[in-house]
């Protein structure tokens, strides 16, 4: 018996929502608003207020800037930020992170990456004992 082909619609891509609110309307609340719908350790970090370099990259962001740079890994990071490219330290350079929608309330430095793969070669003549008395030629 052959098997029925079943024709399957497309997948359609459902619009993001973080506890019942959309984009829109997280973009459109105040952060007095939005601390409660937060995360725990987000939301004691916002209740103690932002430091001094957080807050000049929230300005940067705000104002519409194309380059914004920053070593603030601990931002966390705000609805209005969705969409916007920004370039965060990772200790040795800036790597340029675009901010996804799933990645609201979560940190910066989730992001970039500190550590890279390391993939080792195989081991040199000579190196074990096996290969230690093969000829060179």
């Amino acid at each position: 018996m052959a098997k029925k082909q079943v024709k399957r619609m497309p997948r359609r891509r459902e619009e993001f929502t973080y506890h019942g609110y959309t984009i829109p309307a997280l973009q459109e609340m105040s952060i007095n608003d939005l601390i409660p719908i937060m995360p725990c350790r987000a939301r004691r970090k916002m209740q103690r207020g932002l430091t001094r370099d957080e807050t000049n990259l929230l300005e940067k962001i705000r104002s519409g800037d194309e380059k914004i740079r920053t070593h603030s890994r601990a931002m966390v990071i705000l609805p209005e930020m969705i969409g916007k490219t920004i370039e965060i330290y990772t200790g040795k350079e800036f790597q340029r992170v675009e901010i996804p929608v799933e990645g609201v309330f979560h940190y910066l430095g989730e992001f970039a990456q500190t550590r890279r793969k390391i993939s080792h070669g195989s081991a040199g003549i000579g190196a074990t004992r096996s290969s230690k008395y093969v000829p060179l030629k």
